[in-house]
């Protein structure tokens, strides 16, 4: 097991944070993010997109209400949402089919993946512009 820890003082450093965890990032990894509402898990994923070489990556947003966005970079960014989903509906996603291609980025894990092997990665609010990042491999 592998744990890191990262503390971010500011939206742009979260961002810088993700870009390493983005450039590191491997195919067929499942990163499962957990973490209140506002604590700064889409700006790590825009991080993460920066380091996989996603050309648009400060476009990348919530998919709150589409559940899923694809990105394209140095290989497939699948971004889920699962907020506003059932735990009994994430089979029904298939995001296995992404995984050949690219990574999954999950918001809101604690609904539920069918995968034991994720990397977690806790988002906690410790501050008014600071968070506290911790991301285990298991």
């Amino acid at each position: 097991m592998e744990k890191r820890e990262f503390i971010s003082r500011s939206p742009s450093e979260t961002f810088d944070i993700g870009d390493r965890i983005g450039r590191q990032a491997n195919r067929g990894e499942v990163y499962a993010l957990y973490g209140e509402l506002g604590s700064g898990k889409t700006h790590l994923v825009k991080g993460i997109a920066r380091g996989m070489g996603v050309p648009d990556w400060e476009y990348v947003m919530s998919p709150s209400f589409a559940i899923m966005n694809l990105y394209e970079g140095t290989s497939v960014l699948c971004h889920v949402d699962l907020y506003r989903i059932e735990a009994d509906e994430v089979h029904d996603l298939n995001l296995e089919e992404f995984l050949d291609t690219g990574i999954v980025v999950v918001e809101w894990a604690d609904k539920g993946l069918p995968w034991n092997d994720n990397i977690e990665i806790q988002v906690e609010i410790t501050g008014e512009n600071e968070r506290k990042i911790v991301m285990i491999k298991r």
